[in-house]
């Protein structure tokens, strides 16, 4: 029966979303950055599961629809869209958590002083080979300057 398939799916995305926003708690107290990373990733793939299951859900519900009186199809399709809602915020929250990681690794490498930090930050993940190079060779183009200044004074 289609409402058990559709109530077993919820309960595992239920689960999940539970875990995310633990997952995102305890990022909030993790200090060393590069275990903020491997939690951040852990918390992706949970991410990439739950969108699974909600796509499982959307199409468990197109199947049934025949079944459903309409009421019943409206209520699921408002669940569908408040769990999408939901993964949402955790994705924004994921992105936001991986900018200032980036944003902590390029201070790593950066001197103090460097004004460029904040509008290079381009997660190298979105990037393709051609805008790694192109972005690598800028980044030593500016050190190459800096050490240049840094001479100079």
């Amino acid at each position: 029966m289609a409402s058990e398939e559709l109530a077993e799916i919820e309960g595992q995305i239920s689960d999940i979303f539970r875990a995310l926003s633990n997952g995102f708690q305890k990022l909030e107290k993790i200090k060393d950055s590069s275990r903020q990373s491997r939690q951040l990733e852990e918390l992706t793939d949970k991410m990439r599961e739950c969108k699974r299951l909600i796509k499982e859900f959307d199409r468990e519900l197109k199947d049934s629809d025949y079944k459903n009186d309409p009421n019943t199809n409206k209520m699921l399709t408002e669940k569908k869209q408040s769990m999408i809602k939901e993964l949402n915020s955790y994705v924004a929250l994921k992105k936001q958590y991986a900018s200032n990681l980036e944003n902590k690794r390029v201070d790593l490498f950066e001197g103090p002083g460097e004004g460029f930090v904040e509008e290079n930050v381009l997660l190298a993940s979105d990037m393709n080979n051609q805008q790694l190079m192109d972005h690598g060779n800028q980044m030593m183009d500016e050190t190459d300057q800096a050490i240049d200044r840094a001479k100079k004074g």
